[in-house]
């Protein structure tokens, strides 16, 4: 039987890290390599073709500095390292298609400085930038980094425009700076369709993963870190068969799931419904901000076009911030008056709700759709996205505008989903429009980014990211494509001391929770033949789960079988079409509908192989593929 189904296996991309950093010290430990003669290694970390690390020794204890030269003198990064004799240094901020100089010395002996030329080709995705206005002394040594909402991977870009970091895996979602100066965003392992990822990477700049924190649901959108450092991460409640309707607090240290709060707990799923609602995703929780002051976290709910904060204790409500038309009358008490005489809008399928030092509440307004009742829903060509800040009393229930930013710029800076707005100071913002696309004619899109590339290949994407400071615009930047989020950091930490390189092997913790599967099997005729060609089997399989890629027209009734000696498992295949209300991540959109992916994890399965089979309408199908349990 000729066989017509392929079968890989991936190593877990924290293993690759580890072999690859025991290799890079192995040879220098094995070499004689100095200040003046280092041992230097492109892309160590295999993740940031724009990163290297240097190696040497020194026969004295000495703190290093390390300077990356821009290509202007405004452009340099530079870096203090602490006193050692063996010095393994992060090298950050390398630009693409350059012959890259880097000035080592040793701390405050510049005399003795040996540059280091490390020449970068062409990396894909680093040619996206339309445009910045901004200058060198507002941006200092900070870049922008963009997190992806589409096929196009995080970058981070300095005052000049250019781009400085590029991640070549799929790593999606915010990207948050820890207290350690690490990076947390998710991890590069799709664990569900569209967007649900494995869980979180605790990772630097320069590419070094230290930790993987599995969510056993899987993980979307947003985290924020508690004050004991613990991690809330937004999840899905799956015994109720609805997505992006819960959240788990997870354990720093043992990756641990502590607690769990669901949404439907506090909130009656069509209790409000925004334009993009479905019975499955009724509340798509985009953003989750902990209020110290409160104890209370505030979740925005695209779907119901609100912001709720909840005790954090007792999971009640405390106010939602939402247009009331509409809302049951049970809910009335939650909700705010508008009062002042400035101007006043709601906010509809907002993101990134933050709450100021004052007690403010600030989010990105992508005011979609524009109202609760659909009669008076707004068209892309009348709508808006806009930074908003509102300030509340919770005594009075009342609500003002005391700020916005985008309104006036109209369609042009008109996000229907994901961006998000950061609070720097009094005055003094970031609101990044990631989602704005046009049609091929020009006008704005009806459809999503993701969406809008599909069905036109002639429609155009665009991020606009704007600082505002003080009544000055300050920054801003276009790029050719959609991101989620953008946030303002310095590539070398300056936060918690750890600015070195820790080596030894970054860690995997908790667990992935079990796949749904059928209770039922499909009648279907065994075969000897293999699977047709058309189908296209792949099979990529890792420690803990595997995915299963395949082509079939819409409609076909398809399942996956998995046959071991005691145990058979049922994974139903869906070859519907059609577009999600929110596709807050398109990475991972296949760009033939044909195409679907399915990823089974491991949790729950038997020692031993299974055989992989396959019904399509009335045939069963053997692949010929086994996997491991």
């Amino acid at each position: 039987m000729t066989e017509t189904a392929t079968y890989t296996y991936k190593e877990h991309l924290i293993e690759k890290q580890r072999k690859a950093e025991e290799a890079m010290l192995e040879e220098f430990h094995l070499g004689d390599y100095t200040l003046d003669n280092p041992l230097v290694k492109y892309n160590a970390y295999l993740i940031n073709p724009l990163s290297a690390v240097v190696l040497f020794k020194t026969e004295e204890p000495t703190a290093i500095t390390v300077r990356v030269l821009g290509k202007t003198e405004e452009a340099d990064i530079f870096q203090t390292f602490p006193v050692g004799t063996e010095h393994v240094l992060p090298i950050v901020g390398l630009y693409p298609e350059y012959e890259n100089k880097v000035e080592i010395y040793p701390y405050q002996t510049p005399s003795k400085k040996h540059t280091v030329t490390i020449p970068v080709g062409e990396v894909e995705g680093t040619d996206l930038v339309n445009s910045i206005e901004t200058t060198p002394e507002y941006m200092q040594d900070n870049i922008m980094f963009l997190c992806p909402a589409n096929y196009a991977l995080a970058i981070a870009v300095d005052y000049a425009g250019d781009v400085r970091l590029k991640l070549d895996v799929p790593m999606v979602w915010d990207v948050k700076v820890l207290e350690n100066g690490h990076l947390l965003m998710s991890s590069d392992r799709l664990t569900s369709m569209p967007y649900f990822m494995s869980g979180m990477y605790e990772f630097s700049a320069v590419g070094k993963i230290y930790t993987e924190y599995r969510v056993p649901t899987g993980f979307h959108h947003d985290c924020c870190v508690l004050p004991n450092g613990d991690i809330i991460a937004l999840t899905c409640n799956h015994e109720n068969s609805t997505v992006e309707d819960q959240l788990v607090v997870v354990d720093k240290d043992t990756g641990v799931v502590k607690r769990t709060i669901n949404y439907i707990d506090f909130l009656k799923p069509g209790a409000q419904k925004s334009g993009s609602w479905s019975e499955e995703d009724w509340f798509h929780n985009n953003a989750v901000w902990y209020d110290e002051h409160t104890n209370s976290l505030t979740l925005s709910g695209r779907h119901v076009n609100a912001m709720v904060n909840i005790d954090f204790d007792t999971e009640e409500i405390n106010w939602i911030i939402s247009d009331p038309d509409g809302w049951p009358e049970e809910y009335h008490k939650y909700l705010f008056t508008p009062v002042g005489d400035g101007e006043f809008d709601w906010q509809y399928e907002q993101h990134a709700n933050l709450i100021t030092p004052d007690g403010d509440v600030m989010c990105f307004d992508n005011h979609h759709y524009g109202a609760q009742d659909p009669d008076k829903y707004l068209t892309p060509e009348e709508s808006y996205s806009r930074g908003v800040r509102y300030k509340i009393d919770t005594e009075t229930m009342e609500i003002e505008q005391v700020w916005q930013y985008g309104k006036e710029r109209g369609y042009e800076f008109f996000s229907p989903y994901i961006c998000n707005v950061v609070y720097y100071n009094e005055d003094h913002y970031l609101i990044h429009s990631g989602g704005i696309a046009y049609d091929g004619q020009g006008n704005p899109s009806k459809e999503l980014g993701p969406f809008a590339m599909q069905e036109d290949p002639d429609a155009k994407l665009e991020s606009i990211t704007v600082e505002w400071n003080h009544g000055v615009k300050e920054y801003e930047l276009s790029v050719r494509s959609n991101y989620y989020r953008a946030e303002k950091f310095p590539l070398y930490s300056k936060k918690g001391g750890e600015y070195d390189l820790q080596l030894g092997a970054g860690r995997v913790l908790g667990y992935l929770g079990e796949t749904a599967q059928m209770d039922y099997d499909i009648p279907a005729e065994e075969v000897n033949e293999p699977v047709p060609e058309k189908v296209d089997v792949r099979l990529t399989d890792e420690e803990d789960m595997f995915t299963f890629e395949a082509m079939f027209e819409k409609g076909q009734l398809v399942m996956l079988v998995l046959e071991g000696e005691e145990d058979t498992r049922r994974y139903f295949i869906s070859t519907a079409k059609g577009h999600r209300g929110a596709m807050c991540a398109g990475t991972f959109l296949p760009k033939d509908d044909r195409e679907t992916r399915t990823v089974v994890t491991k949790y729950g399965f038997d020692k031993g192989e299974y055989k992989v089979k396959l019904i399509i309408d009335d045939k069963k199908y053997d692949t010929g593929l086994t996997i491991k349990g």
